[in-house]
C-alpha cells in the first residue's frame, strides 16, 4: 500500500485576501494559493499526489511559515528566498520553477527570457504552461513573469493580484536599497 503523505494546512489573511499554505512534515511547502481558488490547489495536490496519496490537516503557523508569509506581506520580500519547497511535476516544470526562483525580486521577465534562462528557449509555450501550473505561487514567483511587450498576463490569482504583488515587491526594493 502506498504511504499517504501528510501535509498541513494553514489559512492566512493577506492584503490581497486569504492565502492557503500546504506545507510537508519536513517544513517544505507544496502549494501556496488563493482560498478562492481552493479547488484548484485541490485538484493539483491530486494529479500531483494522487487521490487518496495525501491527506490535510489543519496547522496554525507551521514550521514557522506563516510568519515568513507575513513578513513577505510586511515588505520584508527577500524573505521568501528563505522559504524551502518542494513539488512535484515533471521535470521540465520543476525546472521551470527552479527558474522562478531565481528572477530577482521586484523584476519581471518576460516566458521567451525565462525560456533562455533555463536553456529552452525554442520551449516558450511550454513554459508558459508549466508557469500557470506552479503550484507554489508567490514563493515560486510565477508573478514575476509577463508578456514580451511589457504586459502584465495572466496569473492563477487574478491580474490584480499580480499587480499588487508587483508594486508591493517594487516599492520595497526600492526602500531596503535607499537604507
Amino acid at each position: 500500500m502506498p504511504e499517504v503523505l501528510k501535509f498541513l494546512i494553514d489559512r492566512i489573511e493577506t492584503p490581497i485576501g486569504e492565502l492557503l499554505l500546504v506545507v510537508d512534515e519536513g517544513g517544505n511547502v507544496r502549494a501556496l494559493d488563493w482560498a478562492d481558488f481552493e479547488p484548484r490547489m485541490l485538484r493539483l495536490l491530486r494529479l500531483h499526489y494522487g487521490k487518496d496519496g495525501f491527506v490535510l490537516e489543519a496547522a496554525r503557523n507551521p514550521h514557522g511559515l506563516r510568519e515568513k508569509i507575513n513578513r513577505y506581506f510586511g515588505g520584508d520580500i527577500g524573505v521568501i528566498d528563505e522559504i524551502p519547497t518542494q513539488t512535484a511535476g515533471t521535470a521540465f516544470q520543476r525546472s521551470v520553477w527552479e527558474g522562478l526562483r531565481k528572477i530577482p525580486s521586484g523584476s519581471t521577465i518576460s516566458y521567451g527570457e525565462l525560456a533562455k534562462q533555463i536553456d529552452r528557449g525554442k520551449a516558450v509555450r511550454a513554459v508558459g504552461l508549466a508557469n500557470g501550473s506552479n503550484p507554489v505561487g508567490i514563493v515560486v514567483p510565477c508573478h514575476r513573469v509577463i508578456g514580451s511587450n511589457g504586459s502584465l498576463t495572466g496569473y492563477g490569482g487574478g491580474l490584480e493580484r499580480k499587480r499588487w504583488l508587483l508594486e508591493h515587491e517594487r516599492l520595497h526594493v526600492r526602500t531596503s536599497a535607499i537604507r
